[in-house]
């Protein structure tokens, strides 16, 4: 593989104009973890013909059973397209097997771990070379779960990460029958028959999902689990973290409620923190779902600009001031 980079062998397969924007897709072959045969796809998007002045690099993260195309659509549209045509430096990440990114030789063992412990760094690591500039890190669902993994895991730090934005993310939801330990192991057991899980035939998105996932999540949710791996407590290094946090959550959000997302912001208890409730009672026009917080035309009117202005000043609008500190009551 030919490199356009120092680090390690990464490929330019694709530069495009798609209409006013510029869309270059890499492919990083990092050779950092166990298994050598792990490509990235990263995909950076700019206003077309303004390549040469930049402005401050943000990467997007997405979440499970998803890849690049909740971000940014065929057609242009998406919040990374929005933050592309606002002048951001705009890097989308598709995780090992999601959409550009190939299925390695290990995949069904894929798991978050793994994904901060290699992936997240040597992606920081290139974007750094490229920019010259630590970058805002925005995460949705499993997406903003990672990127919390990898803050509380020291994986990702104040060099490369200059603030974080979790969207509709949370760990602290109870599944009371996973607390008993035959379930879990019988639970453990059935996943184990699976190399994956099919999101469309779950009805869930256009991804699979490698069962290593979902072993890890069993791990987190079991009687005395915890969010980190056998070297690294994540949960209470998010305590160290330093960095400007955002959390955001949606009112109509039944899958990752409000108040787990408000408990994984106020466990980052070092950092600046803000949180955001979309809902009626909170000033917008709905009540936002998981997807929908993200991907509507809601939300290209009404969320997608308030991400813009966070990005740019690190707090948001004073119209929502009292709900953004009541993070820290």
């Amino acid at each position: 593989m030919q490199s356009s980079s120092e680090l390690f062998p990464v490929a330019l397969i694709s530069a495009e104009l798609r209409g006013d924007l510029s869309e270059d897709v890499y492919l990083l072959k990092p050779n950092n973890s166990p298994d050598s045969s792990v490509e990235l796809a990263l995909t950076r998007l700019g206003l077309a013909g303004s390549e040469g002045a930049r402005g401050v690099p943000v990467v997007l993260l997405h979440g499970s059973f998803s890849n690049r195309r909740f971000w940014y659509s065929p057609k242009g549209i998406g919040l990374g397209a929005h933050l592309a045509r606002s002048g951001f430096d705009v890097w989308i990440a598709e995780m090992r097997g999601h959409g550009l990114s190939p299925r390695n030789d290990s995949y069904r063992d894929n798991n978050v771990a793994q994904y901060v412990r290699y992936d997240l760094p040597a992606i920081a690591d290139f974007i750094f070379e490229q920019t010259g500039q630590a970058a805002h890190w925005i995460g949705h669902s499993l997406g903003g779960v990672i990127l919390a993994a990898a803050l509380g895991g020291g994986y990702l730090g104040q060099a490369h990460a200059r603030s974080a934005a979790l969207f509709g993310s949370q760990i602290s939801r109870i599944y009371w029958p996973l607390k008993v330990p035959p379930v879990e192991w019988g639970g453990r057991l059935l996943l184990r028959a699976f190399p994956y899980l099919s999101g469309r035939r779950l009805k869930r998105g256009p991804e699979d999902e490698p069962i290593g996932l979902a072993l890890e999540t069993l791990r987190w949710l079991r009687l005395f689990g915890r969010f980190g791996d056998a070297e690294r407590d994540w949960w209470a290094g998010l305590a160290q973290v330093r960095i400007p946090v955002l959390g955001v959550a949606a009112a109509a959000d039944h899958q990752d409620p409000a108040w787990a997302c408000r408990k994984l912001l106020e466990q980052c208890s070092a950092a600046p923190t803000q949180f955001l409730l979309l809902g009626k009672d909170t000033g917008f026009t709905s009540d936002f779902g998981h997807v929908e917080m993200l991907v509507s035309k809601d939300a290209q009117r009404e969320v997608w600009p308030l991400a813009e202005y966070w990005l740019r000043h690190l707090q948001l609008p004073a119209e929502f001031a009292g709900q953004a500190s009541a993070a820290g009551a």
